[in-house]
């Protein structure tokens, strides 16, 4: 369950950064959409961070090693 979230997190994170390069491309600067889609952006990979904690501290995932 966590690692859906933590992929569909990604996915949002890279709609969000979509959304705000259709907006800096169509109103080409103009407006506050872009700005949005990127706070919007942040504030998810904040969250991305803080469930990679939580499940990490929570025993739910494991971090490894390169080459293992």
């Amino acid at each position: 369950m966590i690692k859906f979230l933590i992929v569909a997190t990604l996915a949002a994170i890279v709609a969000s950064l979509g959304t705000g390069l259709f907006h800096l491309v169509k109103d080409e600067g103009k407006s506050r959409r872009m700005v949005n889609a990127l706070t919007v952006r942040i504030a998810l990979s904040v969250l991305l961070f803080v469930l990679l904690f939580v499940a990490w501290k929570g025993g739910l995932i494991e971090p490894h090693g390169l080459g293992r």
